[in-house]
């Protein structure tokens, strides 16, 4: 490309490289005509294996069915002959991994917010009459029967550089529709936030889910992840022989006992014990619907 040549998407110019993974590489861009600033995930298509590829047709087809705040808003998709682009809602903060790494761990009241957004409807029941209900993002994805199966920080954008900014689920390369009888087998995710099902290779469900948002959560109020190792393999047998889960020194002295109730009730082993949705919606730590 040519020096201070403009470079065009579709109806977009793009702006400065924001982002890259295996295959993609993330631009911020700015319709030439509305001015809307948004993302575009470029994707090489010579780097898609078939299964990638398969997942990519998911993630587009999840994106374009659901509208949410809480959740990464999908403009389009382009097609090249070696191209395809996914145009997105652009985050100005980032995300949440960068938060951490900037804020260090946060104070009760901010995780609250963030698993509000997360976990639970906004409104309460009367305002399903006036059909102006408004459910949080995995609140959403469990009603449709998605399962995201790679939540992490990383994959959580962050609205703007507020102290507590707008949450929002992206990056649905991973997920996959779940009916509440069907189990998945694949083994997929981020080591640190991967519950211990997927682990060891057994059936799952969309509890897996839950297990990562509990990662997500004790790595908020304690700064660091609840399990760690000197390499994956250490990791893994790390979470599969603990017998309970462990805080920093002095952190369970500082936190409320019911955000150290809902840490353990989210991060138990075995699925069967672990939180349901339902609990989780309404647990204490989370306060009162209004």
């Amino acid at each position: 490309m040519e020096p201070n040549r403009t470079r065009l998407i579709g109806e977009y110019i793009v702006g400065p490289r924001i982002g890259s993974g295996s295959f993609a590489v993330v631009w911020r861009a700015r319709h030439r005509q509305l001015g809307i600033e948004v993302a575009v995930k470029e994707i090489d298509k010579k780097l898609l294996s078939p299964k990638v590829s398969d997942n990519l047709l998911k993630e587009i087809s999840i994106l374009s069915t659901i509208s949410h705040p809480n959740i990464i808003r999908f403009f389009e998709a382009i097609e090249t002959r070696e191209k395809i682009y996914l145009v997105l809602e652009y985050c100005d903060g980032g995300d949440l991994a960068a938060y951490i790494h900037k804020h260090g761990k946060v104070s009760e009241a901010v995780a609250r917010h963030f698993m509000r957004q997360l976990g639970i409807s906004i409104f309460t029941f009367w305002l399903f009459i006036f059909d102006q209900i408004s459910s949080a993002g995995l609140q959403v994805l469990q009603e449709k029967h998605l399962i995201h199966r790679d939540l992490k920080p990383q994959n959580l954008l962050v609205s703007t550089n507020e102290v507590t900014p707008v949450l929002k689920i992206g990056d649905f390369g991973f997920a996959r529709s779940l009916t509440p009888q069907d189990l998945a087998d694949t083994l997929c995710g981020s080591p640190l936030y991967m519950a211990p099902e997927i682990i060891q290779n057994h059936k799952y469900d969309a509890k897996a889910d839950l297990w990562s948002v509990g990662a997500i959560l004790f790595q908020l109020v304690t700064g660091k992840p609840p399990f760690d190792g000197s390499n994956q393999l250490q990791l893994f047998q790390n979470i599969l022989t603990s017998t309970e889960l462990r805080f920093p020194p002095g952190a369970i002295e500082e936190l409320h006992p019911d955000c150290v109730d809902l840490c353990r009730c989210l991060l138990r082993q075995n699925p069967v014990e672990r939180i349901t949705f339902k609990e989780f919606f309404n647990h204490r730590f989370l306060g009162e619907l209004r």
